[in-house]
């Protein structure tokens, strides 16, 4: 009688693992930009780059942000799962360096860079470029008052230097962040240098190989229903019953 007793237990754990498998969507921006000190008033929206280089670089200190729309994910999890029946349990963001080319960006160097979710959306992209800024749109000057309404650290990441690769960096999940992909929200990203040593230029994204471009993969899980649970609750019990 143990077998049949055996395969009920596994089936009944089995089934709430297999409804819950996994998904896994991937975003590019909607909007992205760097700012320089190096041309305080100066817009680079239209940039086919972003950067980061820590405060005293040659060219001047630079920084990045990006905003994605989770709208179209949490349609996609809603349609997996259930709308409110997943919860978000991982999240990284893929960055390809580039070679800089123009004048304007520093050399890349090694070091550490510094990710954070931003309270406020609202920042203009903009459409200058390297060669022709625009007074249109963020600069070095305006995002300081974009910042001050929050920002969460997401984490500090290694880049190793060099002109070309990929790095995926895994992001922490507060509850900021995890409630603006839960709601479907906009999300934007500052990026920024963690040390006085790192220069990174990086594909923007209207970069023109579409695999180069700055990449949020999100992936959630189904919130596990109340009788799936029950239903392991008490067949541990029993199944150390059966076996004594």
């Amino acid at each position: 009688m143990r077998a049949p007793f055996f395969k009920f237990v596994l089936s009944a754990c089995a089934l709430p693992m297999l409804a819950h498998a996994a998904q896994t969507q991937a975003i590019n921006p909607v909007a992205d930009t760097f700012v320089t000190s190096g041309n305080p008033t100066g817009n680079f929206g239209a940039a086919g780059g972003l950067g980061i280089s820590a405060p005293g670089s040659s060219t001047g200190e630079f920084q990045s942000v990006m905003r994605f729309d989770l709208a179209a994910t949490k349609a996609a999890f809603d349609t997996t799962f259930g709308a409110g029946n997943w919860q978000l349990t991982s999240a990284s963001l893929k960055l390809t360096a580039a070679t800089p080319n123009n004048a304007i960006f520093n050399a890349n160097a090694a070091g550490q860079l510094a990710v954070r979710w931003m309270q406020d959306d609202s920042w203009v992209e903009g459409a200058g470029m390297p060669s022709t800024p625009s007074a249109v749109g963020v600069n070095f000057n305006t995002l300081p008052a974009f910042l001050a309404n929050g920002v969460t650290p997401l984490g500090n990441f290694a880049f190793p230097g060099g002109n070309s690769g990929s790095t995926s960096n895994a992001l922490s999940l507060p509850a900021n962040f995890t409630n603006d992909v839960s709601a479907g929200s906009l999300v934007s990203l500052h990026l920024l240098s963690a040390d006085a040593a790192v220069s990174y230029l990086f594909n923007s994204r209207t970069f023109g190989t579409a695999t180069s471009r700055p990449e949020l993969s999100i992936t959630a899980d189904a919130i596990p229903e109340p009788a799936a649970t029950a239903i392991i609750g008490l067949a541990i019990p029993l199944l150390r019953r059966r076996t004594k």
